[in-house]
């Protein structure tokens, strides 16, 4: 229970920012780059019918990209046409150039929001965390 409390804690100072003076007199770490979240949605000016057409082929090439372990995790965004995948890579113009060379980027039919995510910084400040010098 006590680590369910420190971990909200720790996610609660990631989300609203961590501004004591200790925060201030220590400099932060950063955390490597591990994976892009790659948020993508059907550009405007294209008619359901011509997205679909291209569907077929677009799942075959994403489902390989999956199997080759290129994309972990992919997700349909709710609410709107799109989807997210979290992709094995560390630089977002690896992740831009492996998605626009699946059919609907060749397309110009979909778009890209790249996020570069890594591990949660603020768990550093757990109680008992002592920075590595």
């Amino acid at each position: 229970m006590k680590f369910i409390y420190a971990a909200a804690l720790a996610l609660l100072v990631c989300l609203v920012g961590f501004n004591s003076a200790n925060a201030q007199e220590t400099t932060m770490k950063t955390t490597p780059t591990t994976k892009i979240l790659a948020i993508g949605t059907i550009n405007p000016g294209f008619e359901q019918s011509q997205v679909f057409a291209v569907l077929p082929e677009e799942v075959r090439e994403t489902v390989d990209l999956y199997l080759e372990g290129k994309i972990e995790q992919w997700y349909s965004l709710q609410g709107k046409r799109g989807v997210v995948f979290i992709i094995n890579a560390t630089d977002p113009a690896v992740a831009h150039e492996m998605l626009e060379n699946l059919p609907l980027g060749k397309a110009h039919m979909m778009s890209f929001e790249l996020i570069p995510i890594g591990p949660l910084n603020p768990l550093r400040f757990l109680q008992g965390m002592q920075p590595k010098p």
